[in-house]
Formats: structure tokens, sequence, C-alpha cells
């Protein structure tokens, strides 16, 4: 019963302030509705106000005034403007309030009306527009009374053209639209509605005395019935009996029309509001009510799973006891798992080196002659370098010198790239001109190919030529590639290895031989395949497994196939630098 009490209280205040917040919309949008109404009625009036000040301007009106021309022409004139505007009547009077003319002029029917002490004509004797409405007994309707003033030629007030303008004309354009919209005048008195029951209702305790008189019929404005304003957030909230065609619940809205001296007001239904709001209430109830349900039954499950619980806590005590177990005998296989993946680290490393040793090794018959030659040069060159010296001729000495310190650096270059190529690379992959890789290739595998007979030919590009990979694994690559080459043409007619480059998507290098060709392409990167005899003594068949490799950790390919002009070609492609890294750029 409390959690019903709290929910009530709840959707109570959900619905008060739903409730709150739907009339705020709700009382802008019967603001604009107002506004719009009321520039129709001040602009349906604003006709007639500009008619009472061009026709007090008009000669034929002035000359009437002054007695210079026949009545007759004045209400002929004054008939036809009335008939081309609409108006309820128009009348021109002289400064005494006595009616000289009349645009309902009846034949033979004297002028008895006088208009002094009128508000409107005391107005325009004061030099201003006099406006005016009132329930017009001579009319038998409710009018608004503008009253213009006609001036001598010296200046003083000689008369007035007054218009009369049926009130029940300007509402006729707009009676029945919605929302409710009326206008009163200083006593609280509704003359102007697009509803015709509001007609001459006051609010209740608006002054309605005797001087209501001037302008109202005795009787003839009556109160509203079951009028009881209050107050909602700042809005007003009326509850008023109007008939079937007013809201019996409303939000009132003001807005004041000085121009024509009277108040426009609105009455918007609120019922979309409240319906809203109660909408909002009960959804918010529901969901409470929903709540508590499952709030039970959540507590209900609770328990049941409370005495489950302690069951199978029971039975994961025992459960934990084994696979703890367990998990000691896994992670004692996951160390030696790791132990074995670090030796074969090892092992693959020492392979890779001992390739790299073996190729040198490969290459020390010739390494050695490409040394010899130079020590035997620089010898003869020194010996030289001293006879001319003795002679007198140091110039000649001079230039021995020189040849000395030209052989002294390629001596250096060479040992210099072989002492590169023999260590073992640690670094990651980084950017690496492929171009000084090839040609450090070159030199290393020179005396091999001299010794061989076997022309070299490399299409060195103009630019050069970045890759990803690690530059002494790339060495190892092309130089088991290039001696690969020279082997398999020992006993070709024609020896000759052809480098080249071609950059595009992925950057590919090619070497190509004209030897016999590959006997088996599908096989040529398993381990240990060869098909040197076993009598050369060279090599086991692990050069271009170990190129596979050490290509594939670079991320590129590496493949192997016979080309149509005879030989092999091998093409190694390689991934461009990463994007915004390129070096060479």
């Amino acid at each position: 019963m409390l959690f019903l009490a709290v929910v009530a209280g709840f959707a109570a205040a959900v619905w008060s302030f739903g409730y709150r917040a739907a009339l705020d919309p709700l009382a802008r949008r019967g603001q604009a509705d107002l506004a719009l109404a009321a520039d129709r009625l001040t602009g349906e009036l604003q006709r007639f106000r500009e008619l009472a000040v061009l026709m007090a301007d008009h000669p034929t009106l002035s000359a009437l005034v002054d007695g210079e021309v026949p009545a007759s022409q004045a209400v002929a004139l004054l008939r036809q403007v009335a008939d081309k505007t609409g108006s309820l009547d128009i009348l021109l009077v002289d400064a005494t309030g006595r009616e000289l003319a009349r645009a309902a002029d009846e034949e033979g029917v004297p002028y008895a009306m006088s208009h002094a002490q009128t508000p409107y004509f005391e107005r325009a004797m004061d030099g201003a527009l006099g406006v005016y409405h009132l329930l017009s007994a001579r009319y038998d309707r409710r009018a608004f009374v503008f009253a213009a003033p006609i001036f001598a030629p010296d200046g003083p007030v000689v008369g007035a053209v007054i218009v009369v303008t049926d009130v029940e004309e300007v509402e006729a354009g707009w009676r029945g639209d919605r929302p409710t919209v009326f206008f009163t005048d200083a006593l609280g008195v509704i003359f102007v509605s697009n509803r015709s029951e509001l007609l001459f209702r006051a609010r209740s305790g608006d002054p309605v005395t005797a001087s209501l008189s001037a302008e109202y019929p005795a009787g003839r404005v009556t109160a509203f019935v079951g009028f009881h304003p209050r107050y909602v957030s700042g809005h007003e909230i009326w509850q008023v009996d109007g008939g079937p065609y007013v809201p019996a619940r409303a939000l009132h809205l003001t807005l004041d029309l000085p121009v024509v001296g009277m108040q426009g007001e609105a009455l918007l239904d609120v019922s979309p509001a409240r319906q809203l709001a109660s909408l909002q209430a009960a959804v918010t109830a529901a969901l409470c009510l929903a709540f508590g349900a499952m709030l039970f039954l959540a507590t209900e499950r609770r328990r049941t799973l409370a005495q489950a619980n302690a069951r199978l806590e029971a039975r994961v005590a025992d459960r934990t006891a084994e696979l703890s177990a367990v998990n000691t005998d896994l992670r004692r296989e996951v160390a030696e798992r790791i132990a074995a993946e670090a030796r074969l680290t090892r092992a693959q490393a020492d392979l890779v080196q001992a390739g790299k040793l073996s190729a040198l090794g490969q290459m020390s018959a010739g390494i050695s002659h490409e040394l010899n030659q130079p020590l035997m040069a620089i010898r003869s060159f020194a010996e030289n370098a001293e006879a001319y010296l003795e002679r007198g001729q140091p110039e000649v000495a001079a230039q021995n010198l020189g040849r000395i310190s030209e052989l002294a650096r390629r001596m250096g270059r060479i040992i210099r790239n072989l002492r590169a190529f023999a260590r073992q690379e640690s670094e990651p992959l980084t950017d690496v001109d492929l171009v000084p890789v090839v040609e450090a290739v070159l030199e290393m595998a020179g005396p091999k190919a001299r010794q061989a007979e076997t022309r070299l030919v490399w299409d060195r590009p103009s630019a050069p030529v970045v890759v990803r990979g690690g530059e002494i694994r790339l060495q190892q690559v092309i130089l088991n590639l290039v001696n690969n080459a020279i082997d398999a043409m020992a006993q070709s007619p024609e020896r000759r290895v052809e480098i080249a480059i071609l950059s595009g998507p992925r950057v590919t290098l090619s070497v190509r031989d004209t030897g016999p060709g590959l006997t088996e392409p599908e096989r040529i990167f398993d381990p240990f395949y060869t098909t040197k005899a076993a009598s050369e003594g060279e090599g086991m068949g692990l050069g271009l497994s170990i190129s596979y490799g050490l290509v594939q950790s670079f991320g590129g390919a590496i493949r192997g196939r016979n080309h149509p002009d005879g030989g092999a070609i091998f093409t190694v492609e390689l991934d461009p630098p990463q994007q915004g890294e390129d070096k060479a750029a």
C-alpha cells in the first residue's frame, strides 16, 4: 500500500509538471494567433480612419460647410463614397454638431440628431481624429465611429466628417475561427468577437454601472456564467460557461490595442495539454507499477538463487581445485613451448648467419684474388715511386702515390662490404635504398663472376628506389640469387646475369640468368632441395629457403620461374615506404 501511495503521488507530480510544461508552447501559439486577429481588426478599421481623414479635405464638403453648395450635392457624394467603401454611414456636421448631410439621407426626413458633447465630436473639434464605439440605437447595431476635423483656410475647425463602420461587417470574415478571440473596451465589456454568444459580456466584478448607459442600453451587458480565474505557472486559466463553442477551461491571453482603444483577448482550450499530462502520468504510473512487480519477482527469485548459489559454490570449490592442477600443468607446458620457440628463433638466426658465412666461404677464393691484385699493384707502384724519387721525378712519383691511395680505398670498400654483410642484423624494418644494396652485392659477387667468366648486367635506376626491409638481409637475399645464377651457368655457352628494378605499386627486383632453367620450379624454396651434385660440395639447398623466409619477414614475396627466352628468372616484390615517410623524397 505504501508503494501504491508513492506511485500515485509521483504520477500526480508528473501530471502537474507535464501540464505546466504544455502551457508554455500553447501560450506562444495563442499569442501569435491573438496578434494575427488584432492585426486583422486594426487593418479593417484603418481603412475607415483614413477615409474620414481624406473626406475631411474634400472641397465639396468644405464648400457645404461654408454654404457655397447645396446639401443635395454633398449627399450624393457621401452616398457614392459609402457605397464604394462599405461604410455604414458618412455624415457631415458643422462646428455646433448639427448634421448638414449624410449618406443614409432619407428624403423629406430632417436631420434631428446632434453630435454635440459626444466624445468623438469633441475630439474632432480639438483638431484631432475622434474614435469611438457604441451600440447605436440609430442604426440598431454595433458601430465604430471616426470623426475627422474640417479646417477653415485661416485655421479654425469649422466642421467634421463622421464615418460610421458596421462591426458585424468587420467580424464576418473571421467569425467561427479558432481560437476564441474577443476585444473588450475600457469597461471590460466584449464589443467585438468571433463568437457571437460572448458579445456584451463582462467579467464578474467588472464595473457595470450607470456609466455604461452612454454606450450600452440598460440591461444589455451581462456577466460571464461560472467565471473562475486562477493562475498556473504564471498563466491565467479561466473556467467559464460560454456556450458549446467556447472552451469551458481555457488559457486566457491579452494584448493591448491603443489604436482603437481596446484590449484583445483570447481563450485557448487547455484540454489537449491536460490530456497530454494525463497520458504522461498514466505511462509513468504503469512503468512504476511494472518496475514494482519486477522488483517483487526479482526479490523472490533472489531468494531462490541464493539457495542455488550455495550449492553451486560447493561444486565450484571442488572444480577449482581440479582446474588449479590443470592450470599448473598448462603453465609448465607454455613455459616449455616459449623456451622451444626461443631456441627455434636462435636456430633460425644462426641458420641465416650460416648462410651468409657459407656464401662468403664460396666467394673466398675470388675475394682473395680481388684483394691480392690491388696489393701487388700497390707494391709495384710503391717501388716505382721510390725509383722516380731517386731520379728526381717527384711528379711521376706523386701519380704513383695517388694510384696507391685509390687502390687502398678500393680494398677498404671491399672489406667494409664484407664486414657489413658478415654481421648479424637485428634492426627492425626501415626504409632502405635498394640501389646501393644491389651495388654492394655486385662488388662482393664480382670476383666470383669474373672467375666464372660471367657478365653481370645491372640496369641501374637514375633515382633512388626506397623499399621497406633490412639492408644486410636484403644483401643476403640478392647475393644468394646472384650466386645461384652464376653457379647455374657453369656449363652454359653464354653466361650473363641480368639485374633490374621496376617501380610500381610494389617495387620488383628481378635476377635472370642464361642457364638451363629450373627443372622443378614448385620445389625450389623447399629446405635441402638442390640440383647440385653431392660431389661438388657446394651448398645444402638452404640458400633459397633462407631467402624465402627473409623476404616474407619484410612483408614481400619471392618467386622463381623459367624465362620464355631461356634460363631462370627470380623476382622479389617489396613494399614501398610508408606514406609520409619516403626518405628518398
